[in-house]
């Protein structure tokens, strides 16, 4: 079970604020990281999205130590990096939400297993968001079973 993820912002107090107002939680300064926040859903699990400045990379620490920060010369303006999130909130919500922020969001398919909101982080970073009825479909049909009846090893 994931508990927490990263994702970068050029703004990171502010995408936290957006995303702790997604899940009624709270936005607070992520003090291991210079100028990241954390948006945190105040759940019983302790879920949270930290997120760091855009232009930041975590790198091993040197041996047995914990990970470093870096700062790049060059941020990148896209990435492979998403994660899935549950909320409470219904679809008009969570696009008013986006439209009030500038930021793309967009129903879609999975492969007609289950829908999400792909919701744009500063129109760079994707969020998806699963509303109660998404869940539904989504835990129906992403189990380690349903994923091998999927691509043919069961």
């Amino acid at each position: 079970m994931i508990l927490h993820a990263s994702i970068s912002a050029h703004a990171p107090e502010h995408v936290a604020r957006v995303l702790s107002e997604l899940w009624d939680g709270e936005a607070l300064p992520f003090a291991p990281v210079p100028g990241a926040w954390i948006a945190m859903a105040g759940d019983s699990i302790g879920s949270g999205i930290e997120v760091y400045p855009k232009a930041c990379a975590l790198v091993p620490g040197p041996g047995e130590a914990m990970f470093e920060t870096r700062m790049l010369d060059v941020p990148p303006s896209h990435g492979p990096t998403h994660l899935a999130i549950r909320c409470h909130r219904n679809q008009a919500e969570i696009e008013g939400l986006a439209k009030r922020e500038g930021w793309r969001a967009v129903r879609c398919s999975r492969g007609g297993l289950f829908d999400v909101i792909e919701f744009w982080i500063e129109n760079q970073t994707m969020i998806e968001i699963l509303t109660d009825e998404m869940q539904r479909d989504y835990q129906a049909t992403s189990s380690i079973e349903a994923w091998r009846q999927a691509i043919g090893t069961t």
